[in-house]
Formats: structure tokens, sequence, C-alpha cells
């Protein structure tokens, strides 16, 4: 994505679900689970509202300080096992920072 686009996107995380938002209006929203462990840690994103409603994405996510990166398979049952999108594959990388 262009660095002027991703500068309008934003991801909440809350205690009950998750919410992309580009330009102020959510796009994709839902809920999501955490593996108990693992290295990286698992998440599966159950779209509800917007592009991925009826979706559900196996993923990996990574906090490091103010940085948040997660990975997951746009297809399929099996989440991505390295923070990477090769090109013709489908899978979806993305690092946020944390908002001051």
């Amino acid at each position: 994505m262009p660095d002027d686009a991703a500068a309008h996107v934003e991801l909440e995380f809350s205690a009950t679900g998750y919410a992309v938002r580009f330009g102020g209006e959510t796009t994709d929203a839902g809920t999501y689970a955490l593996a108990a462990d693992g290295t990286p840690r698992g998440i599966t994103m159950t779209g509800r509202v917007g592009v991925n409603q009826g979706r559900t994405l196996p993923g990996i996510v990574q906090l490091q300080g103010d940085r948040l990166r997660v990975c997951f398979s746009l297809e399929g049952d099996t989440a991505p096992n390295a923070f990477a999108a090769p090109a013709g594959t489908l899978c979806y990388l993305a690092t946020y920072r944390r908002k001051a």
C-alpha cells in the first residue's frame, strides 16, 4: 500500500473485537481469538462487517514496543508461519504503530 494511503489506516483491538478504519470509516470489523501460546503467537480473526464479512482469517501476530505486526492468510485454514507475504501468495502482512 502506498505510504499516503497507509497513513489513513487504523487497526483497533478491544476486549470484544477488532475494527479496521480507513480515513475514519470502518471497512472491516469482527472478533478475534489469540492462541494461548506459541512463537509467533497465533490469531484467528472472524469478519462480521465489511470486506471480510463471513470470513475466518488465520494468522500470526507480534507486539514489540509500539509496533504491531500481523500476517494472515486470505484463503485456507492454515496461518502463515513467518511474517512474509511473498508475491503470488494470498497472505496479507501489515505493521502498525501505536498512536500517541
